[in-house]
């Protein structure tokens, strides 16, 4: 195989009913010496089908292990030359058993018996929540462990065999069209999660050599000093392990920083995200949200509930709400079903006081973020108070003035008291979306339409709720 020509690759393909990738090899010139050194992060670049991909790297593995089989490089290694027995016989007989028993491993997976939550919601084949994927992702990493002999060091082909035999067993689970990389980058982080404990073990620091990483060496920070205004958020180094007093001061420190009127928003990034982790279990645990917010203030700023929500699902969810209403807007004040709406009735009064063009798009924007539940035949009580007093514990937004330019006024409250200021509406429906999934807080039936429509754009759903 390493000798073919692109031709004889697209042959091979097209014997193997993989026809569809030919165009796609000519195009890239493989041979077959540069089939055989594709890697995973190759395949997925070059074949975009899940199912593709996995036939294609079994095929090249299955080659590959015909090709440097045990006992073809156990002979070599007995009838090598003296005068260089260690090229064979040293380190690469060592990765050759390495190499074996992982061919052996993932030729037999199989996925484990989830828990029966679990069972009951893949077989009606739901797309689960937040906590429900966490819990997957648990069960995964442990039965990899197993696989692996307690090692916590999956290698990059071991993540792929376990996610695409995820994704084949329920295909609905890539409903978003980048399953893929999604679950798997879940699944690394849970392993890197499971190994903070054990920083300090010798198998972990030997591992940070080999990678590049020195005794001590921390990662820079890839945080700009921003100001809290600043609502681009990027997402820092993962998590560290912290217990006791070293978590004490860090809480301490942030409850200070809170109240001071000139704050070290660098220094508040690095120590959320040094605590995120204590601060997840707290709101796993189902603690009171005031607890919540008395050790950890800073998520009442709509910037750090934005970078909270970053940090758990990779979404900017204040640029992805930007787009939303910029782009739904129009529609939505055209339906036939908001015409007599006295929100879009007050936006046309208003809308023959101005000509000016940003504050004309401003209004609208507005106008189609606060109709969105009347658009879907939600209740609008559970998305928005307009004008009126807060009657909900679930998240909802307290709007004042929503088409004053100068008066307006919004505000997130969740179990009725006030979480945080917004500047537009844009913030605001971005901070209500985020609220949910950050705090882990159900979503009322009466409102469920509305925000699965606005989370399907959020997380890029391959077929998104649309608008009626």
């Amino acid at each position: 195989m390493e000798n073919w020509s692109v031709d004889q690759v697209c042959n091979w393909l097209r014997q193997r009913n993989l026809g569809e990738l030919v165009p796609k090899f000519r195009e890239e010139e493989i041979s077959g010496a540069a089939l055989l050194a594709l890697n995973d992060r190759m395949v997925q670049q070059l074949v975009k089908k899940i199912g593709h991909q996995a036939v294609l790297m079994d095929l090249i593995n299955k080659y590959q292990q015909q090709k440097s089989g045990l006992e073809s490089r156990t002979y070599c290694c007995e009838t090598a030359s003296p005068k260089f027995p260690e090229v064979i016989c040293g380190k690469n007989l060592k990765s050759l058993f390495a190499r074996y028993k992982t061919l052996q491993w993932t030729s037999s997976y199989a996925l484990p018996d989830f828990p029966y939550d679990v069972k009951c919601i893949l077989a009606e084949k739901k797309c689960p929540d937040h906590s429900m994927r966490i819990r997957i992702i648990e069960f995964l990493q442990a039965d990899m462990t197993k696989y692996l002999e307690g090692s916590l060091y999956p290698n990059s082909q071991q993540y792929n065999i376990v996610v695409n035999a995820l994704l084949q067993a329920y295909p609905f689970l890539d409903e978003d069209g980048n399953g893929f990389l999604l679950w798997k980058r879940a699944l690394k982080d849970r392993f890197k999660y499971v190994r903070r404990p054990i920083e300090d073990d010798e198998q972990v620091l030997r591992n940070k050599c080999k990678f590049g990483h020195r005794r001590g060496q921390t990662r820079k920070s890839s945080f700009a000093e921003n100001k809290p205004d600043d609502v681009q958020v990027q997402v820092e180094e993962e998590p560290v392990h912290l217990e006791g007093s070293a978590m004490d001061v860090h809480i301490k420190w942030l409850k200070q920083e809170y109240m001071k009127t000139q704050r070290n928003w660098k220094e508040v990034d690095n120590r959320m995200n040094v605590t995120i982790e204590i601060r997840r279990k707290m709101i796993s645990d189902k603690a009171p949200l005031k607890d919540i917010l008395r050790l950890f203030p800073f998520l009442r700023c709509p910037y750090q509930l934005f970078r909270e929500f970053q940090l758990l699902t990779h979404m900017d969810i204040y640029k992805k709400t930007v787009e939303i209403l910029e782009i739904y807007s129009e529609n939505i004040l055209s339906l036939y079903v908001v015409r007599n709406n006295p929100i879009n009735i007050m936006l046309q009064e208003n809308l023959k006081r101005h000509t000016e063009e940003d504050i004309l798009k401003y209004m609208k924007m507005t106008a189609a973020c606060l109709l969105l539940p009347d658009v879907f035949g939600d209740d609008s009580s559970l998305f928005a108070a307009v004008n009126e007093e807060v009657k909900v514990v679930t998240p909802v937004l307290e709007v004042k003035n929503p088409f004053n330019v100068n008066s307006c006024e919004f505000a997130l409250y969740v179990e009725r008291e006030e979480l945080a200021q917004l500047d537009d509406c844009t913030m605001a429906l971005a901070a209500l979306v985020a609220a949910f999934h950050v705090f882990d807080i159900p979503c009322p039936k009466r409102i469920r339409r509305t925000l699965n429509f606005l989370e399907s754009l959020v997380f890029e759903v391959r077929s998104p709720a649309s608008l009626p």
